[in-house]
């Protein structure tokens, strides 16, 4: 059977200890580059494959440096230090330059956990919004390659239709999502999508400026157990800007899956140009 496109993007082989060959995916191919979540879920995915892991996903700081271009890369992966119940982790992805030198474009840490059952409580419910079945899919024109494997049902906050430069009063975007064609989710695909939000200066001001990933960091809250309730089902997404100045800001990111449960959050620090 064929791999799902995102299984074959963040495809990996071993090289040796700590090292593992990759090549970017056509298919989710971005501005000037791969789509971030991709990236991010590239060096997940190395993590989870090396042999002295503990525990599973805890958070994940991504930080791109710069661009991959197209080709061959490797993931450059350490186990820091693992404690009883903590695992951490430094990587990078490295790619060689034009004239043949290994050049750092993707720097990141990631912490993983031994999960013990205890007091438990969500202080952000899922917002009440129609069902994904009310929602209706976005359509495409010219877009980049990495959306076609997306199904996005957008709640609010679509991406303005005139980029008129009004300024709206608020940054935030509801929208129902999943994987094209749906695919189990997993700790991977979870945090791919946690970086599926359009720059939120776009919705603010109705001005579409470059704009692009500097950093993101995601927490996940869910374990196997919680994936597995999800399956293939949609997750409700939420972002909004907090701080615009002088050239970046941050935005916030929340997904729920359709029971209500909060399945991970994330923050990123987003450059954009005037």
């Amino acid at each position: 059977m064929k791999p799902h496109a995102f299984d074959a993007a963040i495809a990996l082989d071993p090289v040796a200890p700590g090292r593992y060959a990759g090549r970017t995916s056509e298919a989710y191919w971005n501005m000037v580059g791969p789509f971030g979540g991709c990236t991010a879920a590239t060096v997940l995915k190395a993590v989870l494959s090396h042999p002295d892991l503990l525990g599973a996903p805890l958070s994940i700081t991504v930080n791109y440096a710069g661009a991959l271009a197209q080709g061959p890369f490797e993931v450059q992966l350490l186990p820091v230090r693992t404690n009883r119940s903590t695992q951490h982790w430094t990587a990078a992805i490295v790619q060689n330059d034009a004239q043949g030198q290994p050049v750092v474009a993707t720097t990141a840490t990631v912490i993983t956990a031994v999960r013990r059952e205890t007091w438990s409580l969500s202080d952000l419910p899922m917002p009440v919004v129609p069902r994904p079945a009310e929602a209706q899919p976005m359509r495409y024109d010219k877009a980049m390659a990495w959306l076609d494997h997306y199904e996005l049902r957008p709640v609010s906050g679509l991406i303005p239709q005139a980029w008129d430069g009004r300024q709206h009063d608020h940054s935030v975007s509801q929208l129902w999502m999943r994987d094209q064609p749906p695919r189990p989710l997993d700790f991977c695909s979870l945090l791919a999508l946690s970086d599926i939000f359009y720059p939120r200066v776009w919705l603010r001001r109705a001005t579409r400026v470059p704009a692009g990933t500097v950093s993101i960091t995601t927490y996940f809250h869910a374990g196997e157990k919680e994936l597995q309730a999800t399956g293939s089902g949609y997750l409700l997404g939420q972002a909004r800007g907090q701080e615009f100045r002088n050239g970046f800001f941050d935005q916030s990111a929340q997904l729920w899956n359709e029971a209500g449960t909060l399945l991970c959050t994330s923050h990123q620090i987003v450059y954009f140009k005037e």
